[in-house]
Parts: structure tokens; sequence; C-alpha cells
């Protein structure tokens, strides 16, 4: 098969931390000159696409914001479309207020004003957050999550992620979220088409995990390629329903792939 484009994990895939993962800056460099197309998807809602050039340019990867998704593109949007009069009560870092700034929504404080509730990563949330949350789902609004992912791979260890904050709401309010954006969502899948505008087939996902970046990956249609440099490793891909079409150690060995 010639594969004409590839979506890119980020964190446990392409870098941790801000170094490059051993491999994968020169499995990038191999994608790219069999011409195949990339796209960096990331489930970090917190900081914007041009926030990602200097990161991944500094670890190796020739990268412009245009190559970028995040889901805080894919929350903007959706929030655009569906909620774009809106004012949101937002449990999230201030790097994702700065992008519904930049788009326009309105933010509240107020829970007896708000219209709809998104929560996110939030390393300062605490027990307050959670009576906020519980008094504005309380009055039935929204309730939107921007990415499922409960931990995120760190320089050092893992730590919790939106999919952590998202979860301890729902506990509280007795709720699930009425969307989880990010990857594998549709809205997700919608937006990568829309950079990517080629047969599913001829697509490969590559990510370091099963729920989100090969889950999406079957949604599409397309190949998907589990690595395993981030919070995966094999006893918990024999344990997962997700069957990924490949296995790789990490992104070098794409050309097992590509062959």
């Amino acid at each position: 098969m010639d594969f004409s484009g590839a979506v890119l994990d980020v964190d446990g895939t392409v870098v941790r931390g801000d170094d490059p993962i051993p491999g994968a800056p020169s499995g990038y460099r191999r994608l790219r000159e069999a011409g195949v197309e990339t796209l960096f998807v990331s489930n970090n809602p917190t900081k914007a696409p041009p926030a990602y050039v200097d990161r991944l340019g500094a670890a190796g990867y020739d990268v412009t914001a245009a190559d970028v998704i995040t889901a805080g593109s894919v929350t903007t949007a959706y929030l655009r479309e569906h909620h774009s009069d809106d004012d949101l009560l937002c449990l999230g870092a201030p790097g994702l207020l700065e992008q519904f700034a930049d788009a326009g929504l309105s933010t509240t404080e107020d829970v007896d004003a708000a219209e709809a509730l998104v929560a996110s990563i939030d390393r300062s949330f605490d027990y307050d957050d959670l009576c906020t949350a519980l008094w504005a789902l309380d009055r039935g609004i929204p309730f939107i999550g921007t990415d499922p992912d409960v931990v995120i791979p760190a320089a050092e260890r893992d730590v919790p992620g939106s999919g952590a904050v998202i979860r301890a709401v729902a506990a509280v309010a007795e709720r699930d979220p009425d969307v989880v954006l990010g990857k594998p969502s549709d809205p997700a899948i919608a937006m990568v088409r829309g950079r990517l505008p080629y047969p599913p087939e001829e697509c490969l996902v590559v990510g370091d995990r099963l729920d989100t970046d090969v889950a999406l990956g079957a949604r599409a249609g397309m190949t998907t390629v589990l690595v395993l440099s981030g919070v995966t490793d094999e006893a918990d891909l024999a344990g997962s329903d997700h069957d990924p079409d490949h296995v790789i150690d990490h992104l070098g060995e794409i050309d097992r792939v590509l062959d």
C-alpha cells in the first residue's frame, strides 16, 4: 500500500516533554521522504497549534501551525458551531480560555449565568471547582469535555489529564458529558479529514493510545499503528478490545509499515 497521509500523535509518539523520543525524528523524515503528508494531532487542549511550531521544531520536526490539530482546536470549533452565543463556564487551563477568547467565545465565572460547562485539564482544579461544576450542572446545562485522556505522558512520569477532571465532575454530578471532544470523536475525525483530503485507506494513524489514536483510525477507516513508546505496553494491548493493524516499538520503525 502506498500511503498519502499520516496522522501523528504528539506526546508519547514523537516527543516526551520537550525531548524527541529516540528514533521518532528519523521515522518522521522517512514518512516525508516517502511522500506522505503528515498531520500532528494532539489531545492536549491547553495550547493552540502555533505553540507546537517551536516545540516540535526544536525536537527535530519541520512543522507549521497548519500541520497541527489539538483538542483545543476541535473544542473551539465545536463551541463556535453549537454554543457561539452562550456564556461558557470553563474548568480549564489559561491557554484554553485564551483560545476561546481568540475565537470570540464568551466565558463566565457565574454559576447561575452559565449556559454550558466545559471541563478540561486544570492543574489548579480543587474542591471548590467540583462545587461549581455540581451547581452549574444541577441547572441542566450542556456538559462538554475537551478530550478523554485520563493520564498523559510528561517528562518524568505520567500525570492526570482532562479525563481525570471530566470523570470527577461526572461522578459528583451523576451525569455523563453530552460530548467529549478530541480524539477519537467525530468532530476530530471531521477536522482530520478536512486537513488530509485523501481516501481513508491511503492514511495512517500513528499513536501510543489504544482508546484515542487507534480508535480514531479504526472509526475513520484508516490504517492504525500503535507505538509502544508512550502510555501503552504489551500487557495493555493484550487486555484491550482494540486491535491495531501494526504494532512497533517507536516511530523510527515505520519502515515496517511502509515496506
